[in-house]
């Protein structure tokens, strides 16, 4: 099968409706690719796990390098299976783009053009976006929510003693459910850009939206506790504040446009 097959567009005739098996089929090899892409990347990550390894484990290292020693293995496949863990969590980074280009695959074809204009850049801030989110919770948010609960532990005569187990889901799901976190302004400009929400809409929604981004946050952080919830829910509520900046810059540069087109 050659790459431009691989990825091509599904093709659209307007004047025509494609049965309900097609779209099925075409569903299908969408599903098809996007595993494929996953477990390449993955592959392509468990090839590196030991460096992989190696990165997740700096923060703890600078936190306290006793720490760092003392995690323990307390499964006898922990190697393996914490392996594919991370492999599956790095993949997913790693085919992000791929993921999306495929699904727009199947998707694009059934939007109208403006929605067309709203979505491709989108999926590119998306990205980007995503991968913002992942490198400031491991630099910055990751260090400090360690040191806090090492330094909490002591501070009740506890010894920290962390599995291996442990400590990478914990490390895992902090970052990429950054990554996740600041998917918002992706969500709600394109939302604003298609007339779905306005800035006024966003601005009456403020206290609703503190509430469920904090319940967001609850879901998205790696424990249940105040702490990892609000070093979660801060940063999307700022996000979302952006989003009403950002979306009324839009809506006064679409009036602009409006206007200058009815003068013409």
């Amino acid at each position: 099968m050659r790459l431009s097959s691989i990825f091509k567009f599904r093709e659209s005739e307007p004047e025509t409706v494609k049965p309900f098996l097609d779209h099925l089929e075409d569903l299908r090899w969408v599903i098809v690719k996007m595993g494929i892409s996953l477990a390449l990347a993955m592959f392509l990550a468990f090839l590196f796990r030991a460096q992989l390894v190696h990165i997740l484990q700096g923060p703890l290292n600078r936190v306290d390098p006793n720490l760092l020693k003392r995690l323990v293995s307390l499964g006898v496949a922990d190697s393996m299976t914490i392996s594919f863990q991370l492999a599956f969590y790095a993949g997913v980074v790693i085919a992000f783009p791929f993921l999306i280009y495929f699904a727009g695959e199947f998707i694009l074809p059934a939007l109208t053009p403006q929605e067309k204009k709203a979505m491709l850049p989108g999926v590119g801030i998306g990205f980007g976006l995503f991968l913002l989110g992942v490198i400031l919770g491991y630099v910055f948010v990751l260090p400090s929510t360690l040191r806090f609960f090492f330094r909490d532990a002591q501070n009740l005569d506890w010894t920290p003693t962390w599995t291996v187990r442990d400590y990478f889901s914990f490390v895992t799901q902090l970052c990429v459910g950054f990554g996740i976190a600041f998917e918002l302004p992706v969500i709600v400009l394109i939302l604003v850009r298609l007339g779905i929400l306005s800035v006024a809409m966003l601005r009456r929604t403020r206290a609703y939206a503190f509430v469920l981004v904090f319940v967001a946050a609850a879901f998205l952080a790696p424990t249940p506790d105040a702490v990892s919830m609000t070093l979660m829910g801060a940063p999307m509520y700022l996000l979302y504040e952006v989003c009403i900046l950002v979306a009324g810059f839009m809506e006064r540069k679409r009036k602009r446009d409006e206007a200058l087109r009815s003068e013409a």
